[in-house]
This record gives C-alpha cells, sequence and structure tokens, in this order.
C-alpha cells in the first residue's frame, strides 16, 4: 500500500515515520526544496531515537528506504492508497489543496486532513468527490502517541470512513470516530477544558503554573496513562459510575456553575455512560481492576524513578 504525505512540516514528518515504520512505501510532497532536504536529516534522527528506545524492531536505513520526497504533486500521488494532507490549519489553503487532491487521485483514494480544528465541511465545497474527504487528527507526534481522531463530514461516505480506520488499524493507530463536526474536535476540546480551568486557578490566585503542572504529572497524568476520566470514577466508587455520580455529582455541578456553565450530570446522561462503561468495569470485578490500576500505577512510578528524563520541574 502506498501512502502520499502533503506538507512535510513535523505532522507530515511523523506520519511518514508511522506509515513507512508499518512496512508501507511513503511519497512526501512539498512546494519547498529546502525543506524536503531538512525532512530526511529530520526523518533520520527520529527513527534513530525510535530504535535506541526499542519502539523499532526494524534498522532505521530500511524504514527509510521507503519514504521518498518531491516537489511533483502528481508523481506524490501516483498508485496511493491513502493521502494525509498536513498543510497550514487555513481554510483556504486546505480547500485548494483538496480540490487539487480530488483532480489528481483516483475516487476511491481516501483524502485525509491533519487539522486540528477545522472539519472538512469547512474545505471539501470545491471537490467533485466530497464524500471520500475527512480529518484524521493525530496525537502529536502519532508514532508516540498512537490515537488518531476521525471525522467525518455529513458528505463523507460511510464506507470511506470505515476504510480509513481499518488502515489505521494497520499501521498501528488506535482510530477512534468522532460522530459529527464540532470545533476542536475531542483531543483538543478535552486539553482546552484543563488548559481553561488552569489559566482561571493561575489568574484567580489559587495555585501557581508550576503547582498546577505538578498535580497533574505526579496525579492526574500518572492516573489518566492508565484509565480516562470515566474509567477513573468508575473504580473511585465501590459502586461503579452510578455510585461515583451520586456522591459527586452536585460537586462538579457547582464547580462548573463558578465558571458559569450550565451542565449538570442528568440521569440520562449517567445511565449512557454507565451502560458503556460497566461492560469494561464491571461491578463485580472492582477490586481486581482497583489492583489492576494499581499494578500499572506502580509500574509508572518505577519507570520514572530510574528515568532522567522525568525532572523537568526539579532543576533545584
Amino acid at each position: 500500500m502506498k501512502f502520499s504525505i502533503v506538507g512535510s512540516g513535523s505532522i507530515g514528518a511523523a506520519w511518514a515515520i508511522t506509515f513507512a515504520r508499518a512496512g508501507h512505501d511513503v511519497s512526501v510532497y512539498d512546494v519547498a526544496p529546502e525543506k524536503l532536504n531538512s525532512l530526511n536529516s529530520g526523518l533520520s534522527t527520529r527513527l534513530h531515537f525510535l530504535a535506541i528506545e526499542k519502539l523499532i524492531s526494524e534498522d532505521p536505513e530500511s524504514i527509510l528506504k521507503r519514504i521518498s520526497t518531491t516537489t511533483d504533486l502528481s508523481l506524490c500521488l501516483e498508485g496511493a492508497t491513502y493521502v494525509q494532507e498536513c498543510a497550514p490549519e487555513k481554510i483556504e489553503i486546505k480547500e485548494r489543496i483538496f480540490e487539487e487532491l480530488d483532480r489528481l487521485t483516483d475516487k476511491n483514494v481516501i483524502l485525509a486532513s491533519s487539522s486540528s480544528a477545522l472539519g472538512a465541511s469547512k474545505f471539501n465545497q470545491r471537490m467533485q468527490y466530497p464524500e471520500r474527504a475527512l480529518v484524521v487528527h493525530p496525537g502529536n507526534p502519532p508514532y508516540l502517541l498512537s490515537v488518531a481522531e476521525v471525522v467525518p463530514s455529513n458528505k463523507t461516505s460511510p464506507a470511506i470512513t470505515s476504510k480509513a480506520i481499518l488502515i489505521l488499524e494497520q499501521v498501528g493507530m488506535h482510530p477512534v470516530e468522532v460522530k459529527r463536526e464540532i470545533e476542536g474536535f475531542v483531543f483538543n476540546r478535552l486539553q482546552g477544558a484543563v488548559l481553561r480551568e488552569a489559566y482561571c486557578l493561575v489568574r484567580d490566585g489559587v495555585i501557581g503554573p508550576e503547582e498546577i503542572d505538578l498535580i497533574v504529572t505526579q496525579g492526574l497524568g500518572k492516573r489518566w496513562a492508565v484509565i480516562g476520566p470515566f474509567g477513573t470514577s468508575s473504580l473511585n466508587a465501590q459502586g461503579g459510575i452510578r455510585d461515583h455520580a451520586s456522591r459527586m455529582a452536585e460537586s462538579y455541578y457547582q464547580m462548573g456553575k463558578d465558571r458559569n456553565q450550565n451542565d449538570p450530570w442528568t440521569p440520562e446522561m449517567v445511565e449512557s455512560v454507565a451502560g458503556v462503561m460497566e461492560k469494561i468495569f464491571e461491578i463485580d470485578e472492582w477490586e481486581s481492576n482497583v489492583e489492576k490500576r494499581d499494578r500499572a500505577l506502580a509500574e509508572i512510578n518505577n519507570l520514572i524513578a530510574k528515568s532522567d528524563n522525568f525532572d523537568f520541574y526539579n532543576k533545584k
């Protein structure tokens, strides 16, 4: 399978590694030859880093041989099954690029954008086949953060969405379908919610920025590396999500009201979450799940204790 990448910046380079590491040929296009020249040295550096960290089993040079570069867009797209656009976050640029991609590729080729906020409906207006355009927004860099938001527009074909998800799984990603376009999608909305509250707490004189980061790195971050917010709630109360919500919903509602938010956890919302999470965190396995969580946290603590790479906040 051949992958084409349009744009050789940091995201384009990261996608190139992700696809080539999985054994596929990759062609990277950019209008600027000097950017492509610097791309090659950057790819080599990153691949050797992955080899040192034992995150690739193949020789870095062998992976590099599967990545080619060109300033000819037609050549880049020739024979591609999947195209990943990595251009700047501007509607007019993406609209122009997708019109060109639509013209130069077969109508069955997937056209994915790395956009972190713009839905495909913002830039598919001039396409003849808008049903094959969608957003595939990665965690950055995708060769280390293997989650990708798959965001179809209202014109995207379900078959294209399913095919994109399958391809991403085959290259080692964890694709998550976002059911409808929403500003910032999900990754950045979650990240943004934490950042907004963090800025407000500093502004209000409650705490300093370094202390905020310590609360996350020494607490929330470790926990979220093992289980997400709903998993955390499932294990914070022995009765699972419903028990946690009955105890904490009002407190969290009041915290939201302090920020002029009116988002109560309604019984219907709680039930919709509980119905899914209790299939993963079964209530009668609560104790064994807590033990499993704690073993994972112990492993993380041991890893941190053995490494010098976690000392950003300990420079005194």
